[in-house]
């Protein structure tokens, strides 16, 4: 029979053996939960990680997760509030929620809704800000800008007043960040007919189509992907959203017609009555 020592001796090679595997394992999960974190702009937990990992297929627990980020110094946003005294003032007045999450709109041009995201390129983040007519889920409206301002909002919902010019008022969903809050941006809304509804404060679900939207791009075209240039992104971007998603992509809401072509149809059957 072997010795005791040489039985410990045996136990710490497979000991070693097991650490450098679940080390070499842990390395490999850092890199996966690294790229979920950047890919969120920084504000995704351990929670909103681990649901990422889940969607990849990867077996680990929450608190696994929780453990390498704090190792590695990654952690949600969780905002920030400025203490009140010189710089203070008035809060942004937010608009009251009108859309209430009434999604399902029988018309063209009568709800739009918008949302900005980020995406990641080795020159820096990219933002995009789009803006969606809740009738067909087309994209009308987008810009993309190296800096989240008033004018990246603005822009974007430029295009979709200048694509679609509406002769009636038309309702615009945000959320309440501070692009949307703006006074440039209230002053647009009321200079073109626009009637502003913002989501509850913290409740992605009241502008949930947006968000739907920002799902199926970075699934089906931007996720794992770091583009060389923000002019890299661009183009790519661009391509899902005018070359893809607006004339091609079979939509479930849609009945699995592209929003062009459920669009199309629309006013045909008008014109047939």
């Amino acid at each position: 029979m072997p010795d005791f020592e040489s039985t410990c001796q045996r136990l710490l090679r497979l000991a070693g053996r097991a650490y450098v595997g679940a080390s070499q394992d842990d390395q490999r999960l850092l890199g996966l939960i690294k790229h979920s974190w950047l890919e969120s702009g920084g504000v995704y937990g351990y929670r909103k990680i681990h649901d990422d990992l889940r969607e990849l297929g990867e077996a680990c627990g929450k608190h696994r997760v929780a453990r390498l980020m704090r190792l590695e110094g990654l952690r949600s946003q969780t905002g920030y509030r400025r203490r009140p005294g010189r710089y203070g003032g008035k809060p942004p007045v937010a608009s009251p929620n009108h859309l209430e999450r009434r999604f399902n709109v029988t018309e063209p041009n009568k709800v739009w809704v918008t949302d900005i995201t980020y995406i990641r390129t080795y020159e820096g983040w990219l933002y995009l800000a789009v803006v969606l007519d809740l009738f067909s889920r087309q994209v009308i409206g987008w810009s993309m800008k190296p800096q989240m301002t008033s004018d990246l909002a603005i822009d974007a919902l430029l295009m979709a007043v200048w694509r679609r010019k509406p002769k009636q008022e038309v309702m615009i969903h945000s959320d309440q960040g501070s692009q949307f809050s703006s006074g440039d941006w209230q002053s647009f809304l009321k200079a073109n007919n626009l009637l502003g509804s913002m989501s509850r404060r913290g409740n992605c679900h009241d502008n949930a189509v947006a968000e739907s939207f920002f799902q199926l791009l970075k699934r089906e075209r931007i996720r794992r992907k770091i583009y060389s240039t923000r002019q890299d992104a661009r183009a790519d971007v661009f391509d899902y959203i005018e070359m893809f998603y607006n004339p091609k992509r079979r939509h479930g809401f849609n009945n699995q017609l592209s929003p062009v072509e459920f669009k199309k149809r629309h006013l045909l059957s008008l014109e047939s009555v």
